[in-house]
């Protein structure tokens, strides 16, 4: 693997005496698609927010282009150039489509990008130039995925974090969605996908991690744990 731009080591995330993350080291190489998988309660989820600045980190070091973001707010974060698509969306469910989408240029120092970036947004998801002026609480579950993206890329990031994106999704959107994740990686943009499907995110993904119990227990190129019918089966539960 080539240099990281974002480099993870030994990170640890408490709520009280409760432990979310124990032990996670994971690094995510500038262009490429790495895949965070474990099952329900692996820590997946706790792993991307303690990265944007949502759950505070316990111990270890986030570093992001060389720099350790542990600790420091999740506005902060993401003016650095990282962007979090969260589970469940977390939309302006009363807000338009196009509302939604400037709502998550706000970091931008340069407001002159703001009408690329739309642009690019509604070349990606053609769905949501349809949709601009419909408030985003009306839409399918798959249209507020593809907002909720749309959203975190209008920060312009470096690094799109992407939290289980095909969950709750009717197959034929879940590809769509897909579909759109490898234009962006063919376009360059570097991602970090937390999924429970593991078919989809190792066909997607360059590199993937393990998670058990908030611990990183195996990593390896996607293409070698998709053709381990044991690695599948002992650490996925896959059958």
């Amino acid at each position: 693997m080539s240099q990281p731009l974002l480099k993870i080591e030994h990170l640890e995330v408490r709520y009280g005496d409760l432990i979310g993350v124990a032990d996670v080291s994971l690094e995510v190489p500038k262009g490429s698609v790495v895949a965070l998988l474990g099952s329900n309660g692996a820590g997946k989820t706790t792993t991307l927010n303690a990265i944007a600045g949502i759950a505070r980190v316990s111990g270890g070091t986030v570093t992001f282009a060389g720099e350790n973001l542990a600790g420091l707010p999740a506005y902060a974060i993401v003016r650095k150039g990282l962007a979090l698509s969260p589970e469940g969306w977390r939309l302006f469910a009363q807000q338009s489509v196009e509302n939604n989408l400037l709502l998550g240029a706000t970091p931008l120092a340069d407001r002159k990008q703001i009408p690329r970036l739309l642009d690019h947004v509604y070349t990606v998801f053609p769905r949501l130039a349809e949709r601009r002026a419909q408030r985003a609480g009306t839409m399918s579950g798959g249209e507020r995925q593809m907002l909720a993206v749309g959203r975190a890329l209008m920060s312009a990031p470096q690094l799109l974090l992407l939290d289980e994106p095909s969950l709750g999704l009717a197959p034929a959107i879940v590809d769509t969605m897909y579909d759109c994740f490898a234009a962006l990686h063919k376009e360059g943009q570097t991602i970090l996908l937390a999924e429970q499907s593991v078919d989809l995110a190792l066909e997607a993904a360059d590199h993937a991690y393990v998670l058990q119990v908030g611990r990183t227990v195996l990593e390896g190129p996607a293409k070698t744990m998709a053709g381990n019918a044991d690695v599948q089966r002992i650490y996925l539960g896959v059958e």
